[in-house]
């Protein structure tokens, strides 16, 4: 027998009102409608529910039996569901992002600090790896990457422009070894290498300018797998870094590093959220969303 959840409500309603005028006014239909409702479903159900007289409506043992059954569950979904609507206007819960550690700390974290200051019920949890997580697997609600690793089956919004590499170092480096023109050179000097966490190979610098691609697998004392240790030792005069340039921005301005072969540093694509489903998002990941859009 199929019933209908609408057709259940308006039975609790005109049993708890004890009246069918009372009922259809807190239901938002009218009293002959409601009154076909409930006999519908008296006939679908082949019992009678409700007793009728010219003063008062009340429950039959029927009713009441199955009015103590479902009147509690009803109470239940409409507080969750009054709950849903605090959640919208006061949003609230944990949303999960996987990301990169030099992402979290130059954009993220700055973009992200106004909305805790606001909404003192979200909670952020970051997981800072230079390694990819399967968000779905791993049951996050978002990552944040360079637009050219994605996955082609998610849903990915840019949160940064366009980025480039820069290879820099020291003055004091420079006053040692001459500064490289093309991206052979550097097979000359001493680099920094950096480890990459997927693969557990070395990465080769990738270089780009209107003859072409050129990639060299570079050689130095150093190895590193995280940006910020090879950012202190160009710093210190160890040899050649090889980094996206916000990584080296206020050195360079300041005049603490030296950029070279910038011509062969083309623009690429730059970091994007990116989550695995168009489904509605919690109130708290849409503020997220908001935060970090282009221009917001």
């Amino acid at each position: 027998m199929k019933r209908n959840l609408n057709d259940l409500m308006a039975f609790v309603t005109v049993a708890r009102e004890g009246s069918f005028t009372r009922a259809a006014a807190q239901l938002g239909i009218t009293q002959p409608a409601l009154s076909q409702t409930i006999t519908a479903l008296e006939n679908r159900m082949d019992i009678r529910l409700l007793t009728r007289t010219t003063r008062n409506v009340s429950p039959t043992a029927a009713g009441e039996r199955l009015l103590l059954a479902i009147g509690s569950r009803f109470d239940e979904i409409e507080a969750e569901l009054d709950m849903l609507t605090e959640m919208r206007e006061k949003p609230a819960g944990t949303v999960r992002i996987t990301c990169g550690p030099n992402i979290l700390s130059a954009l993220l974290l700055p973009k992200l600090a106004p909305v805790l200051r606001k909404y003192p019920d979200v909670r952020l949890e970051f997981d800072a790896n230079h390694g990819f997580r399967n968000i779905v697997a791993d049951r996050f609600d978002a990552g944040v990457r360079l637009g050219d690793t994605i996955d082609k089956d998610m849903i990915a919004m840019p949160i940064t422009g366009p980025l480039r590499m820069a290879a820099v170092a020291s003055p004091e480096y420079f006053d040692q070894h001459p500064r490289p023109e093309t991206p052979h050179d550097l097979l000359h000097h001493n680099c920094m290498n950096m480890r990459q966490a997927t693969s557990g190979g070395l990465y080769v610098w990738e270089f780009d300018n209107d003859d072409g691609p050129v990639n060299v697998r570079v050689n130095g004392q150093l190895t590193f797998n995280t940006s910020a240790h090879m950012v202190e030792a160009a710093l210190t005069g160890l040899g050649i870094a090889f980094l996206p340039e916000e990584e080296f921005e206020p050195h360079i301005d300041e005049g603490r590093l030296i950029r070279v072969l910038e011509t062969w540093c083309l623009p690429f694509q730059g970091y994007y959220l990116y989550y695995p489903s168009r489904k509605q998002h919690s109130p708290a990941f849409s503020l997220v969303m908001d935060a970090l859009k282009l221009g917001g």
